[in-house]
């Protein structure tokens, strides 16, 4: 894999004008994401969270290499984005909204909007409310999860002041029930929700001395406790990908050996290596030469974009990782593009976002990084 080129990174490390592509990024600082996510046109899009605003950029054509924008779309109080995607490429997003402090008591809710199309703006912020209702506790309201299931309705988990995980999702209608609480104790972070093909979907969230786990096996029904897994995750680490039908490996980082660690329900979890920092893993399918493969990507202790390839579910037999010498802020994320080719998509040192897409050739070789 090929690193950035030394003039690449002086170009990264110029300050940009005002009105320059990435420039509102660097002003406002990004809050939360990004994200890379694909338009139901085959182009990509790019979103970062900022003060009083998603950031969206759409790729110029299939494929790229351009892009277009930023799109500001306004995100007044919300202080935490969660985007999320369903089969029909509708993108959920989910704002966590603090309003009053000061002489004024704090009142937080989440929030909920969704665009349809690529390019497109998005529907006005919606309240989904609470679930803690005293108002010395609401505040406490964590960051959510979220996941589409193949019906296309939307799932939202979010974390309680009680260590609690409360769950609201849409009916066949597309209507609101109301808060369910999953009967949960001790929850340290934010979880970690994946919905599968055939209506499977599942959830993990970290506590002290085990994973906990939730699964739910067809459309409809409500996520039930599944057994705890024997291994503690390094809070805000843990992605879940669907590596073949219905079954999902899980990655993250183990607290105490520093490694990333894989692993499904039923198995014992297998180091993987590689030198992570405190953030979250990104997890892609892909086939590469002909073989399904998974991709990863995470921020390395040093602050850099470091890749990984392996078999898909054959971790054991070892996962190939590459620095890829940008330095980011955050963490990165993956996609593919209309060519099915790797993107990857981070906020470099200087707090612009760029991306690096697959080269061609054998293997996964990234061309250079180019400034969003």
């Amino acid at each position: 894999m090929r690193a950035s080129t030394a003039r690449d990174n002086e170009r990264r490390r110029r300050p940009a004008a005002d009105g320059e592509p990435g420039a509102g990024v660097r002003a406002g600082g990004v809050r939360s994401g990004p994200w890379l996510l694909p338009g139901h046109d085959g182009r990509l899009l790019a979103y970062a969270h900022v003060d009083g605003a998603l950031l969206r950029w759409t790729e110029s054509g299939p494929g790229g290499p351009g892009w277009l924008g930023p799109d500001v779309l306004p995100a007044e109080d919300v202080a935490h984005c969660t985007l999320v995607q369903g089969a029909n490429r509708y993108v959920h997003v989910l704002g966590r909204r603090v309003r009053g402090g000061g002489n004024r008591p704090l009142a937080v809710d989440l929030v909920y909007a969704i665009q349809y199309q690529a390019g497109r703006p998005m529907s006005e912020w919606r309240s989904v409310g609470n679930p803690l209702t005293r108002r010395e506790t609401a505040a406490e309201l964590g960051v959510p999860a979220a996941a589409v299931d193949t019906a296309g309705a939307l799932h939202v988990f979010a974390p309680t002041a009680e260590g609690r995980i409360a769950l609201r999702r849409e009916d066949a209608k597309g209507r609101w029930e109301p808060w369910l609480d999953l009967k949960a104790g001790g929850v340290l972070d934010t979880p970690c929700a994946v919905a599968a093909s055939g209506g499977h979907l599942e959830l993990v969230a970290p506590a002290r001395h085990a994973t906990l786990t939730w699964q739910r096996a067809k459309s409809g029904a409500v996520p039930e406790r599944g057994h705890d897994l024997g291994f503690v995750a390094l809070p805000g680490s843990m992605t879940g990908l669907e590596t073949s039908p219905g079954r999902i490996t899980y990655f993250f980082t183990d607290p105490h050996s520093g490694q990333i660690v894989a692993v499904r329900s039923g198995e014992w979890p297998v180091p993987v290596g590689g030198n992570p920092g405190d953030g979250r893993h990104a997890a892609l399918a892909v086939t590469l030469d002909g073989h399904p493969c998974t991709v990863l990507a995470h921020r390395d202790a040093e602050g850099r974009v470091v890749l990984g390839v392996c078999p898909a579910e054959g971790e054991r037999y070892g996962v190939w990782w590459t620095d890829t010498g940008m330095a980011c802020l955050g963490d990165p994320v993956l996609a593919r593009d209309a060519y099915g080719r790797v993107v990857v998509l981070a906020v470099g040192a200087d707090g612009a976002l760029s991306s690096a897409r697959q080269a061609d050739g054998p293997g996964l070789t990234l061309a250079d990084w180019v400034r969003v």
